[in-house]
Formats: structure tokens, C-alpha cells, sequence
């Protein structure tokens, strides 16, 4: 089983705790953390972006001049694409990015991010986190006792206290267990979790 150091929020190691292996103690499945992080980019685009094509963009309807006899190329419609203010060629349109991934994939590549964070020694646990009040400046406090920057902080549960402590820390995420996704794991180069929250991902990947 692996051990990491059990921490308070000040920065001093209070013990050790013990991780299950079947999550935090894993073989890193690259591929499928590939696959994963990839989807759930895909899944975040809009698909909105629209532009017009030559059938679409309004006027044209004659031709500028007559075929033969100017001196100049011949033209079929000033709203053809290279014109100015002509249509655009294979215009973009609103489509559906989505892509799904089998949940064991999901879980396989949680389970490896997690493992990744723990042999990197980038994973940081908490006893507990608790401010009395909203402060950025006390959660800046608790970022520098363990010279965190770029920082996923995990919580057993949705705290607002602390979620509007952290939201304004350039860098900082802060998010409860049962929101925590792969690409969000993988962009941050600490991850501090609280005890609780650690108990709450073994139950429901163990």
C-alpha cells in the first residue's frame, strides 16, 4: 500500500496515511488517459461557430458584368468567394463534438492520474481544511506552506467558505470529490486533498 505524509493545514506533517493500492497504486494506463482527457476536451467545445457560404450571404444575384468583351475575368456573382464580402468556402457549422468513452475506461484512467500524482510526489494530504471565513489571503496562507502555485484542492464536500477563498488565486482549482475529472488532475502540479475526500474516491473506485 502506498504511504504519503498525513499533513494540517499550516504545513506540518502530522503522521502518515495509508492509500489502497487498487486506486492510488495502480499501473499507469497512458492510453487510456489519453483517450479520456481527449473526450472530455471534445465534450467542452460549443460547436456554435457558424459563418456564411456563397448560397447563404445575401445579394449576387446578377452578374457584375457581361461575359465577354470588358478586358476582365469573367464574374458570376459578387458574393462568390473572392470577393470581399463574398462567401466563405467549406463554412464552418454548428455540430455536435461529443465523444463517449466506456466508464471502465473512465475509471482506469482516473485510478492511473491519481497513481501518477502519488509516484510523482505531487499529492498532498490534508487532515482537515476549514476557514472561519472567506479570505483569499488565508487561503494564500495555506498554498505557501506547502509552496503550491498551480493547486487542485479536493474537499469531501462542496464548501463555499473555501470555494470563494481560492476562486480569485490564479491557478487554483478547487472542487468536492465527486467532481474531480482526469484533465483537471493532470493540469495541476499539486494536488492537496483532504482525508475525508481521499476516503470518499477509495470508496467509489476501490
Amino acid at each position: 500500500m502506498p504511504t504519503v505524509g498525513l499533513f494540517n493545514q499550516e504545513g506540518k506533517q502530522i503522521g502518515d496515511i495509508q492509500l489502497n493500492d487498487k486506486v492510488f497504486g495502480v499501473e499507469v494506463n497512458a492510453d487510456a488517459i489519453h483517450q479520456v482527457v481527449v473526450a472530455l476536451l471534445a465534450n467542452r467545445r460549443q460547436g456554435t461557430q457558424s459563418a456564411k457560404t456563397r448560397a447563404e450571404v445575401r445579394g449576387g444575384g446578377i452578374k457584375p458584368w457581361r461575359q465577354k468583351g470588358t478586358g476582365r475575368a469573367r464574374q458570376g456573382s459578387i458574393r462568390a468567394p473572392q470577393w470581399v464580402k463574398g462567401g466563405i468556402v467549406f463554412a464552418p457549422k454548428p455540430r455536435d463534438y461529443r465523444m463517449s468513452v466506456p466508464k471502465s475506461m473512465r475509471r482506469v484512467a482516473m485510478k492511473s492520474a491519481l497513481t501518477s500524482k502519488v509516484q510523482d510526489g505531487q499529492m498532498i494530504v490534508l487532515d482537515s481544511l476549514t476557514l472561519e471565513a472567506p479570505k483569499t489571503k488565508d487561503m494564500v496562507q495555506v498554498l505557501k506552506a506547502f509552496d503550491a502555485k498551480k493547486t487542485l484542492i479536493v474537499t469531501a464536500e462542496a464548501n463555499e467558505v473555501l470555494y470563494k477563498s481560492a476562486r480569485n488565486i490564479a491557478g487554483v482549482n478547487i472542487m468536492p470529490a465527486n467532481n474531480i475529472n482526469v484533465y483537471d488532475l493532470l493540469k495541476a502540479d499539486k494536488l492537496i486533498i483532504t482525508k475525508d475526500a481521499v476516503s470518499k474516491i477509495e470508496e467509489v473506485y476501490a
